[in-house]
């Protein structure tokens, strides 16, 4: 069961962490189903490995939990996954300035997403095949 919110809890207990689920920044899915930043600042089908990856570069602590939003249809590992990011220090000071919001961060996280070399790879390995299937448009059945 769900704890009640508790001032008493300092800002670096796991707690009082902000989470973000995979979800918040699909260009896939729409506001109703659980987006909530523009899809001009969104990732198509990010996972949480992605968005760990671009945390921690940020220098910012976060953890990951094997939990899945309430929203998502799918079961798959693919869309599992939650991560927790420490915003404020124990004074109430942001952690780091750039990022002193909940919607600062993710539109970061889906702006930096794109520049991974996991993101690079997908798109370079993708153009082949695209050639390959216009080099065969035009053949038809011929003559009878």
């Amino acid at each position: 069961m769900a704890v009640a919110f508790s001032e008493s809890k300092n800002h670096s207990d796991r707690e009082r962490w902000v989470c973000i689920y995979p979800l918040y920044i699909n260009s896939k899915k729409s506001r109703a189903e659980g987006r909530k930043l523009p899809k001009s600042k969104c990732v198509e089908n990010p996972t949480h490995q992605e968005i760990r990856d671009v945390l921690l570069a940020a220098g910012l602590k976060v953890g990951v939990e094997n939990k899945l939003h309430p929203k998502e249809r799918s079961k798959e590992l693919l869309y599992r996954g939650r991560i927790r990011v420490q915003l404020k220090n124990d004074d109430g000071t942001p952690v780091n300035p750039d990022y002193s919001t909940r919607d600062s961060l993710m539109s970061y996280v889906g702006k930096s997403i794109p520049n991974l070399k996991t993101r690079q790879g997908k798109q370079s390995s993708s153009e082949p095949q695209q050639s390959s299937s216009t080099a065969k448009k035009g053949k038809g059945k011929g003559r009878r």
